[in-house]
């Protein structure tokens, strides 16, 4: 794993458990990577590797840029496997672009301008045997954007088969802690 990366990536973990991390939010597998020196940054690591999403909010916080993922058949916020950027929200702002066609992105205030995730989630994700992946772990950093719900979208079909706003309680079931702290940011 290339050495920036890797240091990078523990400052990051570091600061996000001191700073904004619930109680009981421990990321142990993610920090256990870390110390082993995995090769985060690429997909063909397992038992996990990083990949980095957004979610992309309406100026009032009421609605959600969603995608409905070709692969896993739900409606998810935009993401995907890291790839080199200039920032891990960089990163996520790509994979948004890409797949939603949605034009202006503006990190969230609550990033100062840094590159603190707003959460990091790790889950499981089955594996793609077309691939030769088992089921492993998504290590998510997860960015907050804020876009334009009236400008158009054109979706990546061969990623997505839909982008659409939806109200923000449409993360309930997918992303629950996102959304707990999202309510606490705008109320």
């Amino acid at each position: 794993m290339p050495e920036p990366f890797l240091q990078t990536l523990s400052a990051l973990v570091g600061r996000y458990l001191a700073e904004v991390a619930d109680k009981g939010e421990y990321l142990s597998l993610l920090r256990w990577q870390i110390d082993q020196r995995h090769a985060l940054d690429q997909r063909s690591t397992f038992p996990g590797h990083v990949t980095t999403s957004a979610f992309v909010l309406s100026r009032d916080l009421r609605l959600a840029l969603l995608i409905d993922h070709v692969t896993i058949g739900r409606w998810l916020q935009p993401g995907g496997h890291y790839e080199p950027a200039e920032s891990f929200s960089a990163s996520a702002a790509r994979e948004a672009m890409e797949e939603t066609g949605v034009a202006t992105l503006k990190l969230h205030p609550w990033h100062e301008g840094g590159d603190l995730p707003f959460m990091i989630d790790s889950h499981d994700v089955p594996g793609k045997p077309s691939r030769s992946e088992p089921p492993h772990v998504h290590h998510d950093l997860q960015y907050l954007f804020i876009a334009d719900p009236a400008a158009p979208l054109t979706p990546q079909l061969d990623e997505v088969h839909a982008a659409r706003w939806q109200p923000t309680d449409a993360l309930a079931p997918f992303a629950p802690r996102a959304l707990r702290r999202l309510e606490r940011l705008s109320g």
